[in-house]
């Protein structure tokens, strides 16, 4: 043992401690870019077979299973690629958009957010669903074809009207781009991932969108009468008026407005607590 340690140190030069870093802080990269998604359950799924059938064939020298382990590592490569083609799409989009500013990275589009704020609570008052999508880095062009074109300043009687059940864009996705509503109506893909019973079509079509992009989607139910939002592949329920602020200032990187002490809203018994796609 200390003479395979020595022999192991002996090779260890600079080249190889970063071919080292590399490998692990991309394995531990995309580790957090699947947590708590399906995929992760799918990838324990494969380990624990992979590592099963290997102790298995050592153990009982099972010269078959053996074979098969060591000629089927191209095959198991381009099966993991496939399986994993949504989280490797979303890793590569990511890295495309580092060092990018966000569309709504900045100050003077924080009265967008507000405005999102106020329509998405004043629809929930009244029970009428809705599906806000803000867009970011990832150009959703594909899903904006889908719907009505509308290219029209962001607002809350625009946001609020176009929900209401007599408008003939209600049923659908509004798209914001900036401070536009550039298309009404749009088609979302669903989602896949298994969700509570409470979550509907809407909820689904939200939470599609957000695990292929890095949109925004605001979602108001029609049935309860609550705010939730999809962001990166998860879904934060039932949220409040400050915790709907909160998250979006966090998401879009704005800085929240201090407020005085008198002007802090009361708590609630309403929890925001995020639940994962998995």
């Amino acid at each position: 043992m200390p003479q395979l340690a020595a022999d192991v140190l002996s090779r260890l030069n600079v080249s190889a401690v970063i071919d080292i870093v590399i490998v692990s802080v991309s394995i531990y990269w995309m580790l957090l870019l699947i947590r708590g998604s399906t995929a992760m359950t799918v990838l324990r799924g494969v380990a624990v077979l992979l590592i099963g059938a290997f102790v298995a064939s050592r153990v009982f020298e099972l010269r078959v299973v053996n074979w098969i382990l060591r000629n089927s590592v191209a095959g198991l490569l381009i099966g993991l690629i496939i399986i994993f083609q949504p989280e490797i799409r979303r890793a590569l989009e990511r890295l495309g958009r580092t060092g990018l500013r966000s569309v709504f990275g900045r100050t003077e589009n924080r009265d967008v957010v507000d405005m999102v704020v106020r329509s998405a609570l004043h629809l929930a008052r009244r029970n009428i669903g809705a599906l806000l999508v803000l867009e970011r880095e990832t150009g959703l062009q594909e899903v904006i074809d889908t719907g009505i074109p509308l290219d029209a300043q962001v607002s809350t009687e625009l946001l609020s009207t176009i929900f209401v059940t007599s408008s003939p864009l209600h049923d659908g996705a509004v798209v914001i781009r900036g401070d536009r509503a550039v298309a009404a109506g749009c088609t979302l893909p669903l989602s896949e991932a298994p969700l509570p019973t409470e979550y509907g079509t809407r909820h689904r079509a939200a939470l599609g969108i957000a695990e292929r992009t890095d949109a925004v989607i605001v979602v108001v139910s029609e049935e309860r009468g609550e705010v939730s939002i999809a962001s990166n592949g998860r879904m934060a329920p039932a949220l409040d008026e400050a915790q709907l602020h909160r998250q979006l200032h966090r998401l879009f990187g704005i800085e929240p407005p201090v407020r005085a002490p008198e002007d802090q809203p009361p708590p609630t018994a309403t929890g925001g607590v995020e639940r994962r796609a998995s």
